[in-house]
């Protein structure tokens, strides 16, 4: 078994996404989850994201600026 439901997949990316046929088997299964509205989406950053990052890598001023 393969782990793929093809005439689905199939059916979301020709019918659904308007691909052509070679277009859709051009595809990785990531391009095609991502087409699909699936992963690739992170949580949004939040301040303390925001903090945690300038803390470990500051703008440095070098020079007369």
């Amino acid at each position: 078994m393969s782990g793929f439901d093809w005439p689905v997949l199939m059916a979301a990316g020709i019918r659904g996404l308007g691909l052509r046929p070679d277009e859709f088997w051009r595809l990785t299964p990531a391009e095609l989850r991502l087409m699909l509205g699936e992963g690739g989406q992170g949580a949004p950053m939040r301040r303390a994201g925001l903090e945690a990052l300038l803390t470990a890598y500051p703008d440095k001023e070098t020079g007369d600026g």
